[in-house]
């Protein structure tokens, strides 16, 4: 029935997410989960936020959560912007900032909703060669362009550039929007948000999904300059003006000023990745250094692919990329200490 589809629609290579087995029970660490759930007060705001009130329409500027984050920022509202998951976020910024321009820059290796966008929206771009220790060389990212795009720690290397790297981009590329993804921030590396007031083509995306284990609820924000701010929400209330429902925006909320659950369970899992890191080391794995939740590891001996499919039969399932240069690779998320554990006894027995 494909004839029916628009030209465009024949062109797209759609993003392929992780699997979510439903009929068997596995231990999941593939694709970056929280193992440690919601915030006890993000599930009482969302139980709290469970009655009549749902017949009306939620807030569609997203107003209390916006004032929440500004303000632990030392922002303000207008700096914030409020959508439905960071990959919303994300394709709105798109959108706004880069259709109808030269191409825009993103590395080779990097999360790959960022082509799946361009084809989406008609985008030209190009991909910036990573070091041969998968490493972004600032100097790649200047020069003419419609804009640029890192995640930053990068995905699905877990590799994070210091501050002075972000900063050289912006100074490189002050004409042009230059986004900075910030999926995996809060477990290692520097936020670029502290350069905002500096810099005016400065966009920051971060989730909910990730540190504050509200993946299941897709929240996410962008932090800009009022400018920037005001393009997102053009783009938005031209798509949807209630992106955000109000038990997404009651337990965001919630989660997001509970900054005990936060840091107890982040430091958890960074104490878990580096535990796991060492072991794997120890069993012949290289293991380059994660500053997310997850690691990205390869074997000295046994393929990467060969691997991935012995852990399944075991009952694990971690993450396999076939493309080149990471087609000997594993990204493994970190899960409980007990499914870390787990994961090391198959590993130890099957190598």
């Amino acid at each position: 029935m494909s004839r029916f589809w628009s030209p465009i629609v024949q062109k797209l290579e759609p993003y392929t997410p992780g699997e979510q087995p439903k009929h068997q029970t596995f231990i999941k660490l593939n694709t970056n989960e929280n193992p440690w759930g919601p915030s006890p007060r993000a599930l009482e705001a969302i139980a709290a936020a469970t009655g009549d009130a749902l017949r009306l329409y939620p807030d569609p500027s997203a107003s209390d959560l916006r004032a929440g984050i500004a303000s632990s920022l030392q922002l303000t509202s207008d700096h914030i912007f409020a959508g439905n998951g960071s990959d919303e976020v994300l394709a709105h910024a798109f959108h706004a900032f880069f259709s109808g321009k030269e191409p825009i820059l993103f590395p080779e290796i990097t999360y790959a909703f960022y082509p799946t966008y361009c084809k989406l929206y008609s985008i030209e771009y190009q991909l910036a060669p990573l070091d041969s220790d998968f490493c972004i060389n600032p100097s790649d990212f200047s020069g003419a362009c419609g804009g640029v795009v890192i995640a930053n720690p990068n995905a699905p290397t877990g590799l994070a550039m210091p501050l002075e790297n972000i900063e050289a981009i912006l100074k490189a590329n002050p004409d042009v929007v230059v986004l900075v993804d910030e999926a995996y921030i809060d477990f290692g590396g520097q936020s670029a948000v502290q350069l905002v007031p500096d810099y005016d083509n400065l966009l920051v995306v971060q989730t909910f999904s990730k540190s504050r284990s509200l993946a299941g609820m897709r929240v996410g924000f962008a932090v800009g300059q009022p400018h920037l701010i005001e393009g997102l929400h053009r783009v938005k209330d031209s798509f949807n003006s209630y992106p955000l429902d109000r038990l997404s925006l009651a337990g965001a909320l919630a989660a997001w000023e509970d900054t005990e659950w936060f840091e107890k369970t982040r430091d958890q899992i960074v104490a878990d990745r580096e535990k796991l890191t060492e072991n794997l080391q120890t069993l012949g794995f290289t293991v380059l250094p994660s500053s997310t939740n997850f690691i990205f590891a390869s074997h000295a001996h046994v393929p990467a692919e060969r691997i991935h499919a012995d852990l399944r039969e075991h009952g694990i399932l971690v993450r396999y990329f076939k493309k080149e240069r990471i087609n000997d690779w594993l990204r493994i998320s970190i899960g409980t200490t007990e499914e870390c554990t787990a994961l090391v006894k198959v590993l130890r027995t099957m190598l």
